[in-house]
């Protein structure tokens, strides 16, 4: 039996979710929709100093990801930026990272 550490495809999941979630406002955006479904320009106040053109690159990446889904409502008028079953399932990650840097980050 090999060590899971040592097997190279490990290394890689890693390191891709690492990248994901550590690029710049992912965490934020991530743990603003963890309150709940959001229309753009709420996320976009809710998240101090990210740009429109940003929120919107980084929606579009989660959204490819699987972790963020954008509902439009049933006439057109308006969408709404929620988190999947994928996006929730980091509740407990995001959770760990907040303990850590109440802990440890200055």
């Amino acid at each position: 039996m090999t060590d899971a550490s040592m097997d190279p495809r490990y290394c890689q999941r890693f390191h891709r979710a690492i990248e994901l979630l550590g690029r710049r406002w992912n965490g934020a955006i991530i743990v603003a929709l963890g309150a709940g479904a959001m229309r753009f320009t709420d996320l976009r106040n809710t998240i101090p100093g990210i740009s429109d053109r940003l929120l919107g690159q980084r929606l579009r990446e989660l959204e490819s990801e699987r972790i963020v889904h954008r509902v439009v409502s049933p006439d057109g008028s308006s969408a709404a930026y929620e988190l999947t079953d994928k996006g929730t399932a980091l509740d407990p990650v995001i959770a760990s990272v907040s303990d850590w840097a109440d802990a440890h980050a200055p």
